[in-house]
Parts: C-alpha cells; sequence; structure tokens
C-alpha cells in the first residue's frame, strides 16, 4: 500500500534507501571525507534525533583561504600568536562534523553520531540546544562573500550521503537557528541553489529565504 505522505517528516520522500550509501559510512565517519579527529565533541544525548543539518562558514583568519587554520582551531592547535584575530577567540574550543573548503575539499572532524560543538545556544523547529541533534558543516568563506561551485558541489553530495543514513527532515543555517547572535553563511549563500540541486522539498527548508 503506497504510504500517506501527509503523515511522513518533511525530508522522508527525498531520502533513498540507506543500504545504498551504507557502506560510505563507519560509526559515524564519512569513508570518502578527510579525517581529523577533533577532541572537542561528547556524546548526544539519550533519545536524540538527528535531523537536521545546520550550514555555516568560516575562515581563519577572516576572508583569508587555505591556511589551515580552521582545521588547527578545530582540534586545538591553532598559535593563538599567530595573528592579531586569534587574540579575539583565544582559548575557543569549538568543532563542527564537515568542513568545505573553497576548492571542495570535505574533512570530517567529528563522527556524525556524536554531539559537535558548532551551533551554540539555538533553537530551531521547536527544539533548543541544536547540538544536540544536528550535523554540523562549515563552508570554508565569509559571511555577505559568495561561494565557489565546488562547494555546492561538494555540499550537495554530503548532504546526500547524510540523508541516506541519517533522518535528516531539516536544513537550516547558522543565522536562522541563532538570528541576531550569528550571521553565517550570510546572503552570499544561495539558499535556492542548495534546494535546487538538491532537489529536496522547501518544507526541509526555512520558510525566511522564500523558496
Amino acid at each position: 500500500m503506497p504510504q500517506d505522505l501527509s503523515e511522513m517528516p518533511p525530508g522522508a520522500e527525498a531520502r533513498p534507501p540507506a543500504a545504498a550509501h551504507a557502506a560510505l559510512w563507519h560509526q559515524g565517519w564519512l569513508r570518502t571525507a578527510t579525517p581529523c579527529p577533533s577532541p572537542n565533541f561528547g556524546p548526544r544525548p539519550d533519545g536524540a534525533c538527528t535531523d537536521l543539518i545546520v550550514v555555516h562558514s568560516i575562515s581563519l583568519p577572516p576572508g583569508i583561504y587555505g591556511t589551515g587554520d580552521v582545521q588547527r582551531l578545530f582540534t586545538n592547535q591553532l598559535d593563538w600568536d599567530a595573528h592579531p584575530y586569534f587574540q579575539t577567540i583565544r582559548g575557543l574550543q569549538v568543532s563542527s562534523h564537515f568542513f568545505i573548503t573553497r576548492e571542495g575539499a570535505v574533512w570530517q572532524f567529528v563522527s556524525a553520531d556524536e554531539r559537535a560543538w558548532h551551533a551554540g545556544q539555538s533553537f530551531w523547529r521547536g527544539r533548543p540546544r541544536c547540538n544536540d541533534d544536528s550535523i554540523g558543516i562549515e563552508l570554508e568563506g565569509l559571511e555577505g562573500e559568495t561561494f565557489e561551485p565546488a562547494q555546492y558541489q561538494s555540499l550537495v553530495q554530503l548532504c546526500q550521503q547524510i540523508l541516506a543514513q541519517y533522518a535528516i527532515a531539516y536544513i537550516a543555517g547558522h543565522e536562522h537557528i541563532a538570528p541576531g547572535r550569528k550571521n553565517d553563511p550570510g546572503p552570499g549563500f544561495s539558499w535556492p541553489r542548495l534546494q535546487q540541486e538538491l532537489d529536496w522539498p522547501a518544507a526541509m527548508f526555512p520558510p525566511s529565504i522564500g523558496l
């Protein structure tokens, strides 16, 4: 009997069979990503449903790309004295599950089964503490500036791989889950382009982006 789509979560009809991508994953690690384990993570709460992807942007120093400093930040190896900006974040301990460089290379820092420290104080789809049940993806970039075609290509592929493994029903930016506190990925990021290339239902995306 056909399933009643009105009773399915927003992303269910877009989700391919899990078996199609199961071989790509091992204990929350994506085999096609470059692993760079971060100590900044913890367990998800009991009963947490990982159903949200959060898109961020980051560059270190801001607006400078390809330095390796993002990787060093997420692994607590950043030289705080290497640049004046680093003094403003000195001692910060954060992480994301994934990071996509300007060239489209995908790095992974935390198992997607675990809780990374990327969202901070946040609220989405009626729930607080989005770190508990989301997967964070950082794009190398600066708020307000555009992103590279290779990044969109890798982001689309990564989101599809995540959807095949996890019960993703929503995708949002850091700016949507922490409005007024965060502004990334910012106006230079094309949500309509992402939605078109993913071909996911509009209900999975923030209503404010006007799809």
